[in-house]
C-alpha cells in the first residue's frame, strides 16, 4: 500500500540525500527517520543510538544464534 504524504522540499532534499549515503530510498528514509522519532517518543529513556541499534536489529537478516558448550563431551 502506498500513499501520498506533502512534505517540504527541504525535508525532501535531506532525505534524498541520506538516502543515498545508506543506500536506502527516500521513502524507506523517511520511513526509517519516522520510526526512530515514533519509538523515541515512546521511550524518552533511550538515546537515539540505542533506538537505531534495535530497529536495525530488527531488520537484519541474520543466522540464527545457536549456544555451542565447548565443556560439551
Amino acid at each position: 500500500m502506498s500513499t501520498t504524504v506533502r512534505i517540504n522540499d527541504r525535508f525532501y532534499q535531506e532525505a534524498k540525500s541520506q538516502a543515498k549515503a545508506e543506500l536506502r530510498s527516500i521513502p524507506n528514509q523517511i520511513e526509517y527517520w519516522a520510526r526512530i522519532g515514533k519509538t523515541a517518543l515512546e521511550n524518552p529513556d533511550m538515546s537515539i543510538e540505542t533506538i537505531q541499534k534495535l530497529i536495525l536489529a530488527r531488520h537484519e537478516n541474520s543466522e540464527p544464534f545457536e549456544f555451542i558448550n565447548s565443556d560439551a563431551s
